[in-house]
């Protein structure tokens, strides 16, 4: 098709349509590509339309080209880089203490003795 578009090309297009599913972007004259929704930026896209619009110039980068059916999978993601994640907060080790309350839930061991009496209980009644 085209032998001088490769993958992993970083090159300017221009939007072309949107789709819930992606944008489809002009690369040349006779290339055409997809930016599906997930490559249009760093995190969650609900809506394609807060983020791109027929007309705008973006970057993109060539992820895939299935030169048999002419298809070019694309990537705005990937020409930019991603947003440097906030150190989380230091937050003090919680240490782990045994309540020996009735509130809350007991350990197996402390009502494995109950279920057992019950059981002999309701083997005594149906033997009667």
């Amino acid at each position: 098709m085209n032998e001088h578009l490769e993958v992993g090309q970083v090159l300017q297009g221009k939007v072309t349509g949107l789709q819930p599913y992606g944008a489809f972007v002009s690369l040349t004259e006779e290339v055409q590509g997809l930016v599906h929704i997930s490559e249009i930026t760093h995190g969650y896209v609900k809506d394609i339309h807060e983020h791109l619009a027929v007309g705008d110039e973006v970057t993109v980068k060539i992820l895939n080209i299935d030169e048999d059916k002419g298809k070019y999978s694309l990537s705005i993601r990937a020409t930019v880089e991603p947003p440097k994640k906030q150190p989380k907060k230091e937050q003090p080790a919680k240490s782990f203490q045994q309540d020996n309350t009735d509130a809350g839930f007991n350990t197996l061991k402390d009502k494995l003795q109950d279920w057992i009496s019950q059981s002999k209980e309701r083997e005594q009644t149906f033997k009667k």
